[in-house]
């Protein structure tokens, strides 16, 4: 590492890639085939189930139920604080239920998120409610975090999809063309 800024000495790819990969330094390993996509806390973990993948998706779990939980007690401060001012109950009403309201949407939409590429403009009309329905979007990355990475369906069904693609474009180019015999 550089004491100036803390970054890499050696320049991304570089050598100590080439040696992980057991190549010789200064020859460019050329990777075969598609790489699976990371997933956020995991890598590329979730493909073999290796590297601390359990213990990664209990961490996520526990940390997405204990981020939960603090935001509700922030909420819960929140309205404590609508009660002090005296506002009124129907602007209380109102607040709770909005919260309530974007927090089942936000949930439904995080949860759908993991089994398939949400659109990008629909996202991005999306992201108001999403802030404010955060506490859906938590409880969601908890429950998906007990069953699997959440988000490794998704990318298994991709990354499966794109190793078979490849096997049928390699399996057809096998043999030099130019050697091919001819019918007389």
């Amino acid at each position: 590492m550089s004491d100036e800024n803390g970054t890499r000495d050696t320049p991304a790819g570089s050598r100590a890639r080439d040696a992980a990969q057991g190549t010789p330094t200064g020859q460019a390993a050329t990777p075969t085939g598609p790489r699976p996509e990371p997933l956020r806390f995991f890598g590329t973990t979730w493909v073999d189930h290796d590297q601390g993948y359990t213990a990664r998706r209990i961490a996520v779990a526990v940390g997405a139920l204990l981020a939960t939980v603090v935001s509700c007690l922030v909420l819960r401060f929140a309205y404590q604080g609508l009660a002090i001012a005296d506002i009124g109950s129907l602007v209380t009403l109102l607040v709770v239920v909005m919260f309530a309201i974007c927090s089942a949407l936000a949930f439904r939409h995080t949860w759908d998120g993991f089994g398939k590429r949400p659109d990008p403009d629909r996202q991005a009309s999306l992201r108001g409610l999403l802030a404010i329905g955060f506490v859906g979007s938590l409880l969601a990355y908890f429950f998906r975090a007990l069953t699997e990475a959440p988000g490794e369906k998704l990318h298994r069904e991709e990354y499966e999809t794109a190793l078979k693609q490849h096997e049928k474009r390699a399996s057809r180019r096998t043999g030099n063309p130019s050697k091919k015999r001819r019918p007389s």
